[in-house]
């Protein structure tokens, strides 16, 4: 099967490789959900696991739900048209591998690590996803952790197993990388590390702010319009872009998508919409509007 650009089976990295920015979502797990969300435009969903109880199983279903036939037998691959990623419980220091291996064993295309804060942090964040790998290897490092499970995955992805290993490694620090690194800066330790972790850890595909815990951690919870959290919005967008690396904002709305895109953020987050036309207008009609 071809690999690199081109011929991508996420839709998140052939978004960022081809156009301006990738599309995604948040969403619960649950089946009802993913089939909801196998219907849209978006590039990729990301599964909210660290707000909601961490079931596996209730995941492992989602993913299967993603998978559209009619989609498979138009395209020219069989990965669902939204890619599915997992943002995972734990925080980058708690360093627990577990929680990205097991998601990535039953075919996630990436994984959000909350709290990503040091370099150790984004070390780990990296190095969990990874297989390893021969020590003259153009991308040795983060020395790969992952350790060997990939029937599933390579069993979703519609690939063999030797065609899963070459192209399950990060993007874009192996070409022909399909697995998204998002690591969330979500605190001014973290901000104030960031352009020294960028430099110093390879492999890390996207830095999605934090912005409700950022706020938090500046003492204006949420207060968004404030200069001051503006300002590191903007630091953050011109770390990210001066390192390669592209930058994520989470909560992304027709009135800031415009300015975010100017900022150079590329990985954004839109919520999807529920529509009550019907019942709207069936109130107004029965004078209960």
């Amino acid at each position: 099967m071809p690999t690199g650009k081109g011929h991508r089976i996420n839709g998140v990295v052939k978004a960022l490789e081809e156009t301006a920015a990738a599309f995604t979502t948040f969403s619960s797990p649950g089946i009802e959900n993913a089939v909801n969300l196998s219907f849209t435009k978006y590039d990729g969903v990301v599964y909210e696991l660290e707000h909601n109880p961490y079931d596996i199983k209730d995941l492992q279903l989602s993913l299967q739900f993603m998978l559209h036939r009619q989609q498979i037998h138009d395209a020219t691959t069989v990965a669902p048209a939204v890619a599915p990623m997992v943002r995972i419980p734990p925080n980058g220091g708690e360093n627990a591998q577990w929680f990205a291996k097991q998601v990535l064993d039953l075919g996630a295309y990436g994984v959000v690590w909350p709290q990503v804060t040091t370099m150790q942090d984004a070390y780990n964040a990296v190095a969990a996803c990874r297989y390893p790998t021969k020590k003259n290897s153009s991308w040795y490092e983060p020395r790969g952790l992952r350790g060997d499970a990939a029937t599933n995955a390579a069993r979703y992805w519609g690939l063999s197993r030797d065609e899963y290993y070459e192209r399950c490694d990060v993007w874009p620090l192996n070409p022909n990388g399909e697995l998204v690194v998002v690591t969330m800066c979500e605190s001014m330790e973290a901000l104030g590390n960031l352009k020294e972790v960028l430099a110093e850890v390879p492999g890390i595909s996207v830095v999605l702010v934090g912005e409700a815990d950022l706020t938090h951690d500046m003492g204006i919870p949420q207060q968004y319009d404030n200069k001051e959290f503006k300002d590191s919005l903007r630091e953050i967008g011109e770390i990210c872009k001066n390192a390669g690396v592209v930058a994520g904002h989470p909560h992304v709305f027709k009135q800031n998508v415009g300015n975010l895109l100017d900022l150079g953020y590329r990985f954004l987050m839109t919520r999807p919409s529920w529509f009550y036309e019907g019942l709207d207008e069936g109130y107004r009609l029965t004078n209960r509007a």
